[in-house]
């Protein structure tokens, strides 16, 4: 069962959707954590006739393990927030492949 803090991740009809918030420009491409209620990515793309976009999407994929065609980005594509559809993986399945992922480089939460 996921928790409040684990709501970035929702579970739709073939797949889960991500609620993801992207920092364009940054010096390293990578993701960053859970900020808030949204996963946190950096890009190196700046958010320029979609490459950033296009950033994100190869970002996501390479690590959950999925191909890029299994991602697409769902709302959000002119904005920092962004709905991310992840098809073929339930929410359970998206943490426990970013599960070390999120472990790097995040503080610890201090609730």
């Amino acid at each position: 069962m996921a928790s409040d803090d684990d709501d970035w991740a929702r579970a739709y009809a073939s797949g889960t959707v991500l609620a993801v918030r992207v920092t364009p420009r940054a010096a390293r491409a990578g993701i960053t954590g859970v900020r808030g209620h949204a996963l946190a990515v950096r890009l190196t793309a700046p958010p320029v006739e979609g490459a950033a976009n296009r950033e994100l999407v190869a970002v996501i994929a390479r690590a959950l393990a999925v191909r890029p065609a299994a991602v697409a980005i769902a709302a959000g594509a002119r904005g920092r927030d962004k709905r991310v559809r992840v098809e073929g993986l339930d929410p359970e399945a998206v943490r426990a492949r970013l599960g070390a992922a999120l472990s790097v480089d995040c503080p610890t939460r201090h609730d």
